[in-house]
């Protein structure tokens, strides 16, 4: 393609050129998939259909699954197709979707793990006006101010980007259409105009993080004053699973986004994209999962309940 930014198409990233490895990768990227469907599917119907779950804690684990289910098909399954029908092509179009749909979701998603993160402060540091604080109507609206905001970021990212013109082709060198390898290909002078962009979402991903840091110092003071050792094993239970589902957020995110360019290359910036885009989707469902009770009771009884009426 010439150096313009007139392009109909980009070229993803391919995983590998023989057609066995790229077999491997389909499988591969299917069973991480696939994962991430039936735990995130499993998570949403039991939450959905037991009205026992119906409180604030599990509307936002029931967001948080949602976000991830549409996370992670907005990246694997076109990368998934490419291997299987060995090409790396994707439209502008399909191109601009993907950067849209991802910046939305990732942004959404760290703003409903700060909700989170004030749900649990509210929980434990103030538990006789927690049904005030987190009224059905403050819930609803809490959440919807985190779609907003990954909408908001999203229409940022997405506009800014694909207003830079292309100087240096059409080839992104990642598996999705991820917005530093776009920058990548801009010319420099447009790169500096969108770094200022990124710079703002930074700090408000920067804000959000010291939002959940300061919420987890007043509930660790809070849970180190409990008298008795099984009410602090509860408080604890409550919150690990989310400080575990944030660490990992951050820490992937992280690694993408600030590392070093000197420790930059094209395999470790693709293990990178994995990590931060498909594990935590697939591991999220799993990290609640194994950590709460009441979450496993009611998947129980509803497999109890589905078995039962097939008989």
């Amino acid at each position: 393609m010439s150096n313009s930014s007139s392009s109909t198409e980009f070229l993803l990233l391919a995983f590998a050129d023989t057609r066995e490895l790229q077999l491997l990768h389909f499988w591969l990227f299917l069973g991480i998939y696939l994962a991430a469907l039936l735990g995130n599917g499993l998570i949403i119907t039991t939450i959905a259909c037991n009205h026992h779950l119906h409180t604030p804690m599990y509307f936002f684990l029931l967001n948080l699954s949602i976000l991830d289910l549409g996370s992670i098909s907005t990246t694997l399954p076109k990368s998934m197709a490419n291997s299987l029908w060995d090409t790396r092509a994707i439209s502008y179009a399909g191109c601009a979707a993907e950067v849209f749909l991802f910046a939305f979701l990732a942004g959404a998603e760290f703003s409903l793990l700060t909700i989170m993160a004030y749900d649990r402060y509210a929980a434990i540091c103030r538990p006789l006006h927690y049904g005030t604080l987190l009224s059905l109507k403050a819930c609803f609206h809490m959440a919807g101010a985190a779609w907003g905001s990954g909408i908001l970021n999203a229409t940022l990212q997405t506009v800014s980007t694909f207003s830079l013109p292309l100087c240096q082709g059409n080839a992104i060198n990642q598996f999705f259409c991820e917005i530093p390898q776009i920058l990548k290909l801009s010319c420099s002078h447009s790169y500096l105009r969108e770094s200022g962009i990124l710079l703002v979402s930074v700090s408000l991903a920067l804000g959000c993080f010291l939002f959940i840091m300061l919420s987890y110092v007043q509930i660790f003071r809070a849970v180190l004053r409990i008298p008795s050792e099984q009410g602090r094993h509860k408080a604890f239970s409550m919150c690990l699973p989310h400080l575990a589902v944030v660490s990992l957020f951050i820490s992937t995110a992280v690694s993408a986004y600030l590392k070093p360019p000197s420790i930059s290359s094209p395999s470790l910036d693709l293990v990178v994209a994995v990590m931060y885009s498909a594990v935590p989707p697939a591991l999220n469902p799993l990290i609640y999962g194994m950590r709460n009770q009441e979450l496993k009771d009611a998947l129980w009884k509803m497999a109890q309940l589905m078995l039962f009426h097939q008989q």
